[in-house]
């Protein structure tokens, strides 16, 4: 199953519920084009949903990168939400858990962007 996504606003923090795979192709490509999506209608403070993720490769996790980096460089912030296991250990082998603010819970993620 490819990536798919919704997309929720809660006050000005727009929230992405993504499911499926993010991967080489079809997935990283609509995440990429989904966060470009947000910016362009002029959101900057972007949740990612990860919690029905079930898979994620390294160009997945690429794409996440290029999608924490183009946000910041637009004075934006992106967060992750509710990780799998599978994508929590991989973040962590990766090092990458540090670079991301990952969140549990939803109102305290979105209790974040405006502290």
């Amino acid at each position: 199953m490819s990536m798919k996504f919704q997309t929720r606003q809660v006050d000005d923090v727009t929230i992405l519920d993504l499911s499926g795979r993010i991967t080489l192709g079809e997935g990283s490509v609509t995440l990429r084009d989904a966060v470009r999506d947000v910016l362009a209608k002029g959101s900057n403070k972007i949740l990612l949903n990860l919690g029905d993720v079930n898979y994620i490769d390294s160009s997945g996790i690429g794409e996440l990168v290029s999608a924490f980096t183009t946000v910041k460089n637009q004075g934006g912030e992106l967060k992750l939400l509710n990780l799998t296991k599978k994508v929590h250990d991989l973040l962590q082998i990766t090092k990458l858990y540090t670079v991301f603010d990952v969140k549990d819970d939803e109102a305290s993620a979105i209790a974040s962007f405006n502290s």
